[in-house]
């Protein structure tokens, strides 16, 4: 009886335990809901009361969802105070980004419930009233940033209560006084230009650059002149007396007339400088030291960083993403332009970044250069390949046009691509690719391709090696789609000639029939080991099919074959096949190639007599990928 009693204690409580694990926290969802229905915003968060708060945009929990762990809502569009009683309540929150909105009034008081808070942003907003001194209780911050709002009086000296401080961003406010003692042994940045300061500026605070202090009333010491009362600037003096020196001469009516032309027209220089300045404020900031180390934007664009990244509200609205439904991203331009960014790869249309956003979001980013199009024209390309879904394509997350700049977002996706799995490092400790990952690659590729010409009536116009990203288990997607229109009237570069349709090196235009080609070469591609150039092939004028061609009239069809993939045993008679769709796809008359859903359901057939092989499909639609979880076909014994 103990026994059963015991057991049902034991029951009783991992039910409990795995409720509690699997529960979401509701007090946070209710806060949450609350902020949003007394906050007025954009349409772009409207958060589904159905689905757990933890899948929300902008929303993340902790590992076992037992609380809101960060909330970011940049540039959502969110207008006026934030409502009491409703975001202070999330207490163990770590992030806070409400920034790059139109939010106003006073931050509210119980801000300071959140005492777990270590990331806080609200730059590029309109608050107003003195610093906030519910977040000088907040001991765990680490960076704060009230740049950029109508903050005004003095800056606290509680502040110095917020010993983790790394980084702290008060500047473009109307904060006055003096800046009081703040121990920087951990500050790594600390900004509070163009307010209304005076007075010295602290010893431990004097290492900063003059930037962090520009633009205030009459600051002195750091990184200014010693505060010595004989290098101050002498007061003006009041009501002058009038120096008369002997007798006044008289004056022509012409010479009165121009003393009085002349004075007038200054006063107007005078007023409209001044007015210029008072409306364009940006103009004469310097960007943060983030913005102007970010490197998706380059050398020789300053004019456009100034642009983009410039503090008003009506910037922030003229720059946003423009994103597309399908994704979990909540970010804007200005994380884009403050992501470390490392370049992938330059490639004929532009430059692709891995930009890693500061809550850790990881994307690619394509910065395109020479686009001929209206922004009209763009919006509408956008339009259609945003809507592209398909398990072999990479889908196209949000864009960004302006005259400038021209962004293009999509998945990062960490294998690496085609060109670097074949290419990359050949030699001892290399683990080349099998003929069973090149089977695969080669018919997702075709699956991918098949559904941009099918239902989507799409040619890719840029199939290459490169452009092929790999993921585990080495299904592949393509990248780089659709782009053509937008760089119609360029030449196509000598390096790209291998995988460009003879037609398409003549009349400069892609078609379905093209990326046949291309698809073609890139099949060459995975059978021989060489990159489409004439390097590779050690001869002159001549590309890969051609090579190829040559070689398999002289019947020595082994010889084009990558030596990597001969070391393994049986598998020659199962390349043949796949030769042979290839030479069909590079023929130099367009008619006579087949279409890519034809080219699917070929390399399909080569695979049905297999069981566990994972390439075939559950559809007859070629356009489809399957949607079945099958294991990887076992890789063959190498000799």
């Amino acid at each position: 009886m103990a026994s059963a009693i015991s057991l049902c204690s034991v029951f009783v409580v991992v039910l409990v335990l795995t409720q509690w694990v699997n529960s979401e926290p509701t007090q946070d969802k209710q806060a949450l809901l609350d902020f949003l229905s007394k906050a007025p915003h954009a349409n772009r968060h409207q958060w589904n009361t159905s689905n757990s708060v933890c899948n929300w945009i902008g929303v993340q929990c902790n590992s076992n969802q037992s609380f809101v762990y960060s909330l970011r809502l940049p540039g959502a569009g969110l207008v006026g105070k934030i409502p009491a009683n409703t975001i202070g309540k999330l207490t163990q929150l770590r992030v806070l980004s409400l920034r790059s909105n139109l939010l106003s009034g006073k931050i509210p008081s119980d801000f300071s419930n959140m005492v777990m808070l270590q990331n806080l942003y609200l730059q590029d907003n309109a608050f107003s009233g003195e610093f906030p001194p519910s977040l000088t209780r907040l001991t765990r911050l680490t960076r704060l940033d009230l740049s950029s709002n109508n903050f005004s009086g003095t800056i606290p000296a509680a502040v110095d209560n917020l010993t983790h401080l790394t980084r702290i961003f008060l500047q473009n406010n109307g904060f006055s006084g003096s800046i009081p003692r703040i121990s920087a042994v951990n500050l790594t940045d600390f900004n509070v230009s163009n307010n209304k300061l005076n007075g010295s500026i602290p010893k431990p605070l004097a290492k900063f650059p003059t930037s962090s202090f520009a633009g205030n009333l009459n600051l002195c010491g750091g990184p200014f002149l010693s505060c010595n009362p004989s290098t101050s600037p002498a007061p003006p003096p009041q009501n002058p007396p009038a120096v008369t020196v002997g007798k006044p001469k008289n004056r022509s009516t012409a010479a009165i007339i121009g003393i009085i032309v002349g004075g007038v027209f200054a006063a107007i220089l005078l007023f409209l400088c001044i007015r210029r300045r008072s409306h364009h404020p940006a103009k004469f900031r310097k960007p943060s030291a983030a913005a102007r180390a970010i490197s998706i934007v380059e050398a020789g664009t300053s004019s456009s960083k100034y642009d983009i990244t410039g503090g008003s509200v009506e910037a922030a609205e003229r720059n946003k993403l423009t994103f597309f439904e399908g994704g979990n991203y909540n970010f804007d331009l200005q994380d884009l332009l403050r992501a470390s960014a490392e370049v992938l790869g330059k490639g004929d249309v532009g430059t692709s970044y891995k930009a890693v956003l500061e809550e850790g979001t990881t994307v690619v980013v394509k910065r395109l250069k020479d686009v001929a199009a209206t922004k009209k024209e763009f919006e509408i390309q956008m339009e259609a390949l945003g809507k592209i879904k398909h398990q072999n394509v990479v889908p196209l997350r949000a864009f960004y046009f302006s005259n400038d700049e021209k962004l293009l977002v999509f998945d990062y996706i960490s294998t690496g691509n085609l060109s670097a799995g074949l290419h990359g490092s050949r030699g001892s400790g290399r683990t080349p690719l099998d003929w069973d990952s090149r089977m695969r690659i080669a018919l997702s590729v075709g699956r991918g391709l098949a559904h941009l010409h099918l239902p989507c009536n799409l040619v890719h116009g840029n199939i290459k090696s490169s452009n092929v990203l790999l993921r585990p288990h080495h299904d592949a997607c393509i990248t780089d789609f659709g782009l053509n229109p937008f760089f119609a009237t360029a030449t196509p570069p000598n390096r790209l000639a291998g995988y460009r349709a003879p037609e398409v090196l003549e009349t400069r235009k892609v078609t379905f029939k093209s990326d046949v080609y291309s698809y073609g070469v890139l099949l060459l591609e995975l059978l021989t080991g060489k990159a489409p150039n004439q390097q590779s092939l050690g001869e002159d004028g001549i590309d890969l099919p051609r090579w190829v061609e040559s070689v398999v009239r002289e019947e020595w069809t082994a010889e084009v074959f990558d030596a990597e993939l001969m070391r393994f045993h049986n598998i020659e008679e199962e390349m043949v096949p796949l030769l042979q769709v290839a030479m069909s796809c590079v023929s130099t008359v367009p008619d006579q190639r087949p279409t890519m859903s034809k080219v699917v359901r070929m390399i399909e057939n080569m695979n049905r007599s297999e069981t566990d092989d994972g390439l075939r499909l559950s559809s007859d639609d070629p356009s489809k990928g399957s949607d079945v979880n099958t294991s990887p076909a076992e890789s063959r014994t190498p000799a």
